[in-house]
């Protein structure tokens, strides 16, 4: 198990057409023209760890919030972003600018975006703003009604020191995955499908005479069809590319219907270049990185067809994983890889520490889950240890690692959660269990022995009812336990499924969850539940009437919350509201 580099573009284009004829359906290649996709929502899903930057002497900024981050030395994007004095979001095609001091917003800066765009997110590093802008639905290409116009992510580097300008916008082929930044140095993640234009083939009598008229196709198209192209624009000049057939590796089996690649960009540069991409004919979408390492998941499901095909069923349960050492802003190298039975929920079944990696993967055949651990031996990624048989007849909701330990949750009428104990990488093993209703779909860490869970309740019979956060006590890895709960019927919250809206503020114990309720006449009003989480319980403060809220962070002693119509400054201390600044 292993990636291998191609030798020359001859020989990356007949793999290529090897791969893609094997796994072509009769409409296209997995994923590709009208079918649905095929693949389980990856990155940014599960989010455990938010940022807190201590309050330093001399000028600095004040004490604040950080995204909601997996790792706190890899950043992550999201629609807002803070320094401690600015607040910097990203919406409706604009960048805005708020003073977090004086309350006030002071620019906004319209990012001249092609029409269709995806919704917005952004990293920060100092002075500059990257803003990602993942590409929209395009229509069809001109020379086909079933192949999708490319798509075309954008990265627009943004000047904020003063009156806010772009210096630098680069524009790829792909869908956007994931990003990362440490320091001043960006890794992007794309995922891009070949640009084949299938035929309808409607006089075709049955599905055998189709795939052989799309493995035609397919013969025909030039390997430039699957390399990613780009070019990148900076005042009046600007420079277009297209990936080296040098830089694509190859594990040992794929659908040849994506290539993901790794882009690198130094913000501290004036122009963004090309990005130095690192490609790998892969069909995963589910990346985890730290500072120092980036995990490439890449599993079965391509193989899910609803027509016949070699890509049909059945599809083999397991998941290969590349890792690539990062160092500073050079691009990523290659170092090992390997497989893990089962598939993964998303990055957070995934955890680096102590020179080992953690995976949690549910194997849907087996009906059961398991924790395995690996560890780099030359370019391999071999198993330590492991431990299974967690939640027979279940599957795997959420993943916490912490250090030496972990945490896993299953669920399919009760909810076990199961402690782990980690520090011998060559014996893992469960060391307790606490079955209740319900499930928690994010595991937020709050201090020793203690973990925060945001899920839904459910009745005996697995029925849900609504969003529930309740404090574990985990000091006891014989013993955990449930020290109280917060049950909000027919409710749900955003943080269920992306905790990059959950606010943890350790320093006062708070907690600021998004929620909206379901009610008979439709959604009901929504808002951000401010709560206090301590060992006596789980006590309610407020409800920020804000519609739709979708982030919080505290800067000094404001709460600021963020909707779609604009910024919310509320006290700290008593949560009422200090100012309002509508999104204009």
């Amino acid at each position: 198990m292993r990636l291998v580099a191609f030798d020359s573009c001859q020989q990356l284009e007949a793999d290529l057409k090897r791969a893609a004829k094997a796994s072509v359906g009769p409409y296209g290649l997995p994923g590709s023209g009208g079918m649905a996709e095929l693949f389980a929502s990856g990155a940014r899903t599960m989010a455990d760890s938010a940022g807190v930057t201590a309050k330093a002497p001399g000028g600095a900024p004040p004490e604040h919030s950080g995204t909601n981050n997996h790792e706190r030395d890899a950043d992550e994007p999201d629609i807002v972003k803070t320094d401690g004095r600015r607040i910097v979001t990203v919406d409706q095609g604009a960048l805005r600018v708020v003073n977090a001091a004086t309350r006030t917003q002071t620019a906004t800066l319209d990012l001249r975006l092609r029409e269709g765009s995806g919704p917005l997110e952004l990293l920060l590093a100092g002075d500059v703003a990257l803003v990602l802008v993942p590409g929209g639905w395009a229509g069809y290409a001109a020379d086909s009604t079933t192949m999708p116009a490319a798509t075309r992510t954008e990265l627009i580097s943004v000047d904020i020191s003063g009156p806010p300008q772009i210096i630098s916008r680069y524009r790829a082929e792909g869908s956007l995955v994931d990003a990362r930044l440490t320091g001043s140095t960006a890794r992007i993640v794309l995922r891009t499908s070949p640009r084949i234009p299938f035929r309808e083939l409607p006089a075709a009598w049955d599905d055998d005479e189709r795939i052989e008229a799309q493995r035609k196709v397919i013969d025909r198209a030039p390997v430039t069809a699957w390399l990613p192209s780009w070019e990148v624009t900076t005042g009046r000049s600007t420079s277009k590319g297209t990936a080296d057939c040098g830089r694509v590796s190859r594990p040992s089996d794929y659908s040849g219907g994506a290539l993901v690649s790794v882009l690198t960009f130094d913000l501290t540069k004036p122009v963004l270049g090309s990005g130095d991409a690192v490609t790998v004919t892969a069909d995963g979408d589910t990346v985890y990185a730290t500072g120092s390492s980036l995990y490439l998941a890449n599993d079965q499901r391509w193989r899910v067809g609803w027509f016949k095909g070699g890509a049909g069923m059945p599809v083999r349960q397991e998941t290969e994983l590349y890792r690539f050492v990062l160092n500073g802003n050079q691009p990523p190298v290659y170092a090992a890889a390997g497989t893990v039975p089962g598939f993964l929920i998303n990055q957070y079944a995934m955890s680096e520490w102590d020179g080992h990696l953690r995976v949690a993967t549910t194997n849907e055949q087996a009906g059961q889950s398991a924790v395995r651990v690996l560890r780099s031996d030359g370019d391999k990624l071999v198993q330590t240890g492991m431990v299974d048989g967690l939640g027979k007849g279940e599957r795997i909701y959420s993943v916490r690692f912490v250090g030496p330990r972990g945490y896993v949750v299953t669920f399919r009428q009760t909810d076990p959660l199961y402690s782990l104990d980690l520090a011998d990488p060559a014996r893992p093993k469960v060391t307790g269990e606490l079955k209740i209703t319900g499930y928690s779909a994010h595991l937020q860490p709050a201090g020793d022995g203690r973990l925060i869970g945001i899920g839904q309740e459910a009745d005996t019979n697995g029925r849900i009812q609504g969003t529930q956060v309740s404090l574990f006590d985990v000091a006891d890895p014989a013993r955990p336990r449930r020290l109280a709960q917060h049950h909000i019927a027919g409710g749900y919250s955003e943080a269920e499924w992306d905790p990059h809206a959950l606010l943890w503020w350790p320093a006062t114990n708070l907690l600021v969850v998004p929620v909206s309720t379901v009610s008979s006449d439709g959604a009901g009003p929504g808002g951000a539940l401010a709560l206090q989480v301590t060992d006596a319980g789980v006590r309610e403060l407020a409800t920020l009437r804000q519609p739709l809220v979708r982030r919080s962070l505290v800067i000094g002693d404001t709460l600021w919350t963020l909707s779609a119509g604009g910024l919310q400054a509320s006290r700290l201390s008593t949560l009422e509201k200090l100012a309002w600044l509508p999104a204009v």
